[in-house]
């Protein structure tokens, strides 16, 4: 199983990177095989002819499983994952289970992936049998915070915590 990590937050490194981190380790037991961090590719982004941007998108589209990470912002994920994601054909995700994650400041952001992310995830042709998770910035290093979640998502995602089918 092929796991991939894809962050839109704008800084490097972020709290929603590290966040991305933990959700794979708590749910497989493992780091990811290969992580995206948008911020690396920047105005890359709005150049249709990137190399780079080509190998992260393939990256992302050849995924088993993906966490996709944002922050909030404007009651949203960022505009540097749009950007990202408007490069998808819709129906290109059909064979990727993703788990969209958001994270945030305030708890009332806590629709912000369900509403916003998770549908443009299935546009795409994802698999999102879970809720969108949604986590606090002060929780984004504490595994323990993902436990309610994990509760209702661990039997409806293709692996299990130690990551065995």
């Amino acid at each position: 199983m092929r796991i991939v990590t894809v962050v839109g937050n704008p800084k490097p490194r972020s709290r929603a990177y590290a966040a991305a981190e933990m959700v794979v380790q708590t749910i497989t037991g493992r780091a990811p095989d290969e992580r995206i961090d948008l911020a690396d590719l920047g105005a890359e982004l709005l150049d249709w002819s990137s190399p780079a941007v080509a190998a992260a998108l393939e990256l992302f589209v050849s995924a088993d499983l993906a966490v996709v990470a944002s922050p909030t912002y404007k009651a949203s994920y960022t505009g540097l994952l749009k950007l990202f994601l408007d490069r998808i054909p819709g129906g290109k995700l059909s064979k990727v289970t993703v788990v969209p994650l958001m994270v945030a400041a305030d708890p009332k952001h806590a629709l912000a992936g369900e509403v916003h992310l998770k549908p443009v995830l299935t546009e795409l042709g994802a698999s999102c049998p879970t809720a969108a998770l949604f986590l606090l910035e002060s929780h984004c290093d504490q595994p323990e915070a993902l436990e309610h979640w994990l509760s209702t998502a661990r039997p409806r995602l293709p692996i299990t915590q130690k990551g065995r089918r």
